[in-house]
């Protein structure tokens, strides 16, 4: 019997700025994987899950054709191609299940430096370079304007020097690139990250559960990106106050003291960054015995 159609198939960046996340993503997720010779292809060991290694561009594509059944990819990459979808007449076939937080950067137009730009209408029957041709052609729409895009498949940031291009359209992480090139952004199109996708292509009930599974840990383990564990002890009397400055948590867990009637244990899980200003003020508040403690997992 071939057991590979019973094995859940997640799409990964083969090498890329979202590689390592995402691999570190899925480990941290108890996924333990064993990588083929020729790098493609990873198989799960402790779970019947298995990891394609391909470029980004085709992991929509793979999703939405139902060859797998989850993919990690930019949500620039996933826009570009539903865009260019709905304006050949086709269905998406996936859809977009978890934002991961990590992987941003914005897709921008940028400008030579000695450009004068006034706002969209400056780019009025201008040319634009570019490799998202789906995503800008969506913009110049919503927004009226009429302009010329040049496809553009690497080093777009270039093409205004060779005269290809009045302005180009790109990604932008810390803007060096366009620096170092004489450009500067004066349009953001789509603010970008990594996120999941699923295919919408009905599956067993095995796999379903599957599915559900890794997304629940998926979950778990987005919940406590910044998540702190803090441990306290209290008077009574300042508890008000010290629930007011625990950041991001909701009702914290007050446990009585042995021993004594006017001071607890308070124990609480906070979502948001804790600062040592934030343990100075609850120190301040009357808190003692303060403890700050890394969450590894969560399921709620």
């Amino acid at each position: 019997m071939d057991t590979s159609k019973q094995r859940i198939k997640i799409a990964v960046q083969k090498s890329g700025r979202l590689t390592d996340h995402s691999l570190d993503l899925l480990e941290r997720c108890g996924l333990k994987f064993t990588q083929s010779k020729d790098q493609l292809f990873c198989f799960g060991e402790n779970m019947p899950i298995d990891l394609l290694l391909v470029r980004d561009d085709d992991i929509p594509g793979l999703v939405a054709d139902d060859i797998c059944d989850l993919g990690i990819v930019g949500l620039n990459v996933v826009e570009e191609k539903r865009l260019g979808r709905e304006f050949e007449g086709r269905e998406t076939l996936f859809d977009r299940v978890f934002d991961l937080d990590f992987g941003h950067c914005r897709l921008s137009i940028a400008a030579p430096d000695e450009t004068p730009y006034t706002g969209i209408e400056s780019l009025e029957n201008k040319v634009i370079a570019t490799s998202y041709v789906s995503l800008l052609r969506d913009f110049l729409e919503r927004n009226t304007v009429n302009a010329d895009i040049e496809y553009f498949s690497g080093a777009v940031e270039i093409a205004p020097k060779l005269g290809k291009a009045d302005y180009i359209c790109d990604l932008v992480s810390t803007g060096s690139t366009l620096d170092a090139n004489g450009l500067s952004e004066v349009e953001v199109l789509l603010e970008s990250e990594a996120v999941i996708i699923q295919t919408r292509a009905p599956l067993p009930d095995d796999k379903q559960e599957l599915v559900g599974r890794i997304l629940q840990r998926l979950d778990g383990v987005l919940q406590v990106h910044e998540s702190k564990y803090i441990m306290l002890h209290a008077p009574r009397k300042a508890l008000d106050e010290i629930r007011r400055l625990l950041p991001g948590s909701e009702a914290p867990t007050v446990i009585p003291l042995e021993g004594t009637n006017d001071k607890v244990a308070v124990h609480a899980v906070c979502r948001e960054n804790v600062f040592w200003e934030t343990l100075e003020n609850l120190k301040a508040a009357g808190a003692s015995s303060l403890l700050v403690l890394p969450v590894e997992k969560m399921l709620v």
